[in-house]
C-alpha cells in the first residue's frame, strides 16, 4: 500500500461524500492491523438512492484524478456499497445497515 496515495484518496472520497451530503463520514486507519488495504471510509445514506447517488460520486471523483474502482459490491440492493480502490476501501451504508454491522468497532 502508498500511504501517500492513501492520504490523497481519502481527501478525493471525503470531499465527494461531503458533497452528496453522506452523513457520518468516518476514516478509520487500518495500515497497521492488515496488510489488505491502509484505510476504511465510512459513510451512512438515508435510501437506496441515497447511497448510489453517494457511489456514484465517490467513482466519478476518483476516475477524474485517474484511479479506477478495482472492484464494486452490493450497488443493486444499495444496502452496503463496498468501493475497493486497493489502498483505500469505501463502505456506504444505510443507517440501519451500519448500526447492525458496526464495522467501526470491529477495526479500531
Amino acid at each position: 500500500m502508498n500511504k501517500e496515495n492513501s492520504q490523497k484518496y481519502t481527501e478525493i472520497i471525503v470531499k465527494a461524500m461531503e458533497d452528496r451530503k453522506a452523513k457520518q463520514i468516518e476514516v478509520i486507519d487500518i495500515s497497521e492491523k492488515t496488510p489488505i488495504t491502509d484505510a476504511f471510509i465510512l459513510c451512512s445514506g438515508t435510501s437506496s438512492t441515497h447511497l448510489r447517488g453517494i457511489a456514484d460520486e465517490v467513482e466519478e471523483k476518483m476516475k477524474q484524478n485517474g484511479v479506477v474502482c478495482a472492484h464494486l459490491e452490493g450497488y443493486d440492493t444499495a444496502r452496503w456499497i463496498l468501493l475497493d480502490f486497493i489502498d483505500v476501501v469505501v463502505h456506504i451504508f444505510l443507517e440501519e445497515e451500519r448500526q447492525f454491522y458496526n464495522i467501526e468497532r470491529l477495526w479500531r
